[in-house]
């Protein structure tokens, strides 16, 4: 059991005119290995709630245990989590600041101590993990393309080897195509790996063709939890907190309507061709 939150808890500014309850006795189990995604509305606590996985945040009550471990027991080792369980920000442009892209992926495993020719070694790696073209190796990152340095990004974090990988809307602001490879390339990268990935994302579209199971926040509560069929089944409840369900949802539930006998859970659109296909068999 990888990540396990019990009763967690977040106060902003507490005992201020700012004060502000973001996080709501959270209880939540994320397995080694699952590709998990985090939904909710702008506000609702996605972002508070993912910086407390690795402890940038820490919780003002509440128990959040990696591994076994208390993370807020006295003596835990910090830095190690947070090698272990790497964050990729919004805006990569927080986590590039090295002369060049080489140079950038290189200090993440530096910063472990590893030998120089060690951390070259995890660098070229990483970077090939995520299809960084060589040739960009030693640019600046800050004149980058936003899919490039999403990349340089998620190669920094990966280069220090984590066991979870954390995606705060890796493809925000992304062209179509862009968005594509970048969570082609997670997905790619998490079936070879078999790492912890957490992805926060906007998209339903998105989260229903990647993830194996989907939390949605809600005024920083748990609203809802489980597979991706399961969660948009509620799409009504959704658009009541200003979500939605992917497209493909409200399309099957049109044709159920029109009177074609096909099952509403189709969440991608294979999934949904491949229902209407055999309706028409039938």
């Amino acid at each position: 059991m990888a990540i396990e939150l019990k009763h967690i808890n977040y106060i902003y500014s507490p005992g201020t005119a700012y004060e502000k309850h973001a996080l709501k006795d959270i209880n939540l189990v994320i397995p080694d290995g699952q590709f998990m995604g985090i939904i909710g509305h702008t506000g609702s606590g996605k972002s508070t709630l993912i910086q407390h996985f690795n402890g940038l945040i820490r919780a003002t009550s509440g128990e959040l245990n990696y591994n076994g471990e208390n993370i807020y027991a006295d003596g835990y080792n910090m830095k190690q989590l947070r090698s272990q369980v790497g964050l990729v920000f919004q805006y990569p442009e927080h986590q590039l600041f090295e002369v060049d892209v080489f140079t950038d992926v290189c200090f993440g495993p530096k910063n472990q101590g590893l030998s120089k020719e060690e951390c070259e070694k995890r660098a070229r790696e990483a970077l090939e993990l995520v299809g960084f073209p060589e040739k960009y190796y030693r640019q600046s990152p800050f004149e980058l393309s936003g899919g490039q340095k999403r990349r340089a990004a998620i190669a920094g974090v990966l280069a220090m080897q984590p066991q979870v990988l954390i995606l705060d809307e890796p493809t925000a602001g992304l062209d179509p195509k862009g968005r594509d490879e970048i969570l082609d390339q997670i997905a790619h990268l998490h079936e070879r790996t078999g790492m912890t990935v957490i992805l926060v994302s906007h998209s339903m579209e998105d989260i229903a063709k990647y993830v194996d199971r989907i939390l949605v926040m809600n005024h920083g509560e748990k609203m809802l939890e489980g597979i991706p069929k399961e969660v948009f089944a509620y799409y009504r409840e959704l658009e009541q907190v200003g979500l939605a369900a992917p497209q493909v949802t409200y399309i099957m539930h049109d044709l159920k309507e029109e009177g074609l006998t096909v099952n509403t859970d189709a969440t991608t659109i294979e999934e949904a061709a491949e229902e209407i296909m055999r309706s028409f068999h039938d």
